[in-house]
């Protein structure tokens, strides 16, 4: 039977129509929540900061310098964070990426954490770094999850995708340095020894011995810990 050509143009026009819908997403958010206001005319800033106008911009807002520098270290890992994000380079506003230097002492780690909204490209600059990310809950929940880690020289690459927990330590017997670049102008960091037995209030102990399966005490004593962010 011979299709109609007004069938055929419904049917073309809602393919159309699907594909459209199946292109159209929200983007990622770069905050952790953004709570709605019942005032319309209030500004409200999502995914980025309010723009420079750009009569006014200059060279001077698109440059950073220093990271050719160590940074102090004087964190409880062992390590400096030094960030090149919004805050320190104005210019990266809505461009969706971030880099940092990170600088270890002998023995220090950059602790097990995870960043929400980014994925991250780590080059071995000086040293020897143990570094390596660990898989997402497996289907099966028999299943371990899967670690994927390798020994990183300087000129070495490693990547974490998005959202994954992952670290680097510093296992060499000199001082060690890393640059990273993520996709994202506000990465996000969640480190999860500050966020479990850090957080304010605290989380229920009994939550986190049953979770955890640790002795109450051990759950108490976290708890009591001065844990900070690293950076």
């Amino acid at each position: 039977m011979k299709m109609s050509g007004i069938n055929l143009l419904f049917l073309v026009v809602l393919s159309v129509f699907v594909s459209l819908l199946a292109d159209a997403y929200d983007p990622n958010p770069l905050q952790d929540f953004c709570v709605a206001v019942k005032d319309s005319d209030a500004a409200v800033l999502v995914n980025g900061k309010i723009c420079k106008d750009p009569k006014t911009v200059t060279s001077d807002d698109f440059y950073h310098t220093g990271l050719n520098k160590p940074g102090e270290i004087i964190s409880q890992y062992g390590t400096k964070v030094s960030l090149v994000f919004i805050n320190q380079l104005a210019g990266l506003n809505t461009l969706g990426i971030s880099l940092v230097r990170i600088d270890f002492a002998v023995g220090g780690v950059n602790p097990p954490h995870s960043h929400p909204h980014a994925s991250e490209v780590l080059l071995c600059t000086e040293g020897t770094l143990y570094a390596g990310f660990i898989s997402s809950n497996p289907s099966n929940p028999g299943d371990k999850n899967r670690l994927f880690a390798k020994i990183l020289n300087p000129g070495d690459v490693f990547v974490f995708p998005k959202g994954l927990i992952h670290f680097q330590y510093n296992l060499g017997n000199e001082t060690a340095a890393a640059i990273a670049s993520l996709n994202s102008q506000n990465p996000g960091v969640v480190t999860l020894s500050k966020s479990v037995f850090g957080s304010d209030p605290p989380v229920m102990p009994e939550a986190l011995v049953k979770g955890f399966q640790l002795d109450i005490e051990v759950v108490r004593q976290l708890q009591s810990l001065t844990w900070i962010g690293n950076g």
